[in-house]
């Protein structure tokens, strides 16, 4: 198996991984368990800011270590045992001690993946990878989401937590199919043929502070995620919560509209280098901002799905630019 073939089956995989919780846990938590909305957003939230600040820390391990695809298999066993613990047991400390676990892992598949890719691929080509990379993400993301609404539908909620292990080993297996030999780790921290020795070495922590535009892209990207984590979960549990016995379904039908929208949005990144990356960034903050007004204006279900194309456009964009802007500040 090649090394792009590898690349396109680990970003669909994984995606198959990670989509097998997402907002499921919410609608889980608040009509099977019967958890309370007060409830579950103080968990959620809590554990996710705690989970947040181990970010900084996990990507300086994910960019001095060589074993990046341990990480990715350690994250994958750890994210299975989440989701199988969720399902038997949904009680307030094992799912903020599973989601906690959730949100310090939501730093770990990305960079990692980001980080193989750098080590495999020529900077020369590295836009159209990682528009590729993302293409493969949404379309991991689409399929799960069809998956989890026909399994959702047919055995309940609970089964569609057990897709987290099932598609997990299949990843494992492909990840590790990359030869570790064959992942250049001095281009993955970023290096270049023009750099110096002094210019390779790791910055030191202040540096993130005094470094203008790694502000803004942090204050950018922190805002955007701050606006936009929050939309899909709440969307899913009002329609869950006005349609039920159709809770998996309407929850997949939400991100199906979304990735179909992600996938051909996620290819223009490949293009970010003739059409310059700010430009495609304003196009994803403005879908942001234009999704979270029309979602006010209607609670029908029909308009809250169909409102999800803007999902696709602005994450779409955001989350291919975001490795590829780094790279250059590398």
């Amino acid at each position: 198996m090649s090394h792009h073939v590898a690349l396109d089956w680990l970003n669909f995989l994984l995606a198959d991984v990670r989509g097998g919780l997402g907002p499921y846990v919410s609608v889980f938590l608040l009509t099977e368990a019967g958890w309370d909305q007060a409830t579950l957003g103080l968990v959620l939230t809590i554990s996710g800011l705690i989970g947040i600040s181990m970010h900084a820390p996990i990507g300086a391990l994910i960019d001095a270590t060589r074993a990046k695809r341990g990480l990715i298999v350690v994250g994958i066993v750890a994210l299975s045992a989440c989701a199988i613990a969720i399902a038997w047991r949904p009680i307030v400390p094992i799912v903020f001690a599973a989601d906690l676990t959730m949100a310090i892992l939501g730093a770990v598949f990305a960079p990692v993946v980001a980080a193989i890719t750098l080590g495999l691929v020529e900077r020369d080509k590295l836009a159209a990878r990682l528009g590729r990379n993302a293409a493969f993400d949404r379309a991991g993301n689409l399929f799960i989401a069809a998956v989890a609404a026909a399994v959702g539908t047919a055995w309940g909620q609970r089964a569609v937590f057990y897709l987290v292990p099932f598609f997990g080993v299949w990843t494992m297996w492909i990840v590790l199919s990359i030869p570790r030999h064959a992942i250049d780790h001095q281009r993955a921290r970023g290096w270049v043929p023009s750099m110096t020795v002094r210019q390779y070495q790791p910055s030191r922590w202040g540096t993130l502070l005094t470094d203008k535009s790694l502000l803004v892209l942090a204050g950018v990207a922190a805002l955007f995620h701050l606006a936009n984590a929050a939309m899909l979960p709440l969307v899913s549990q009002k329609l869950a919560l006005g349609h039920p016995g159709q809770e998996a379904a309407l929850t997949s039908g939400a991100i199906i509209v979304g990735q179909l929208v992600m996938v051909p949005v996620s290819l223009l990144v490949a293009r970010a280098d003739r059409t310059g990356r700010k430009p495609l960034l304003l196009i994803a903050i403005a879908a942001l901002v234009l999704r979270g007004i029309l979602f006010t204006l209607s609670g029908n279900a029909v308009w809250l799905i169909a409102v999800q194309v803007l999902d696709g456009i602005g994450i779409g964009l955001f989350d291919a630019l975001l490795p590829l802007i780094l790279s250059r500040s590398s």
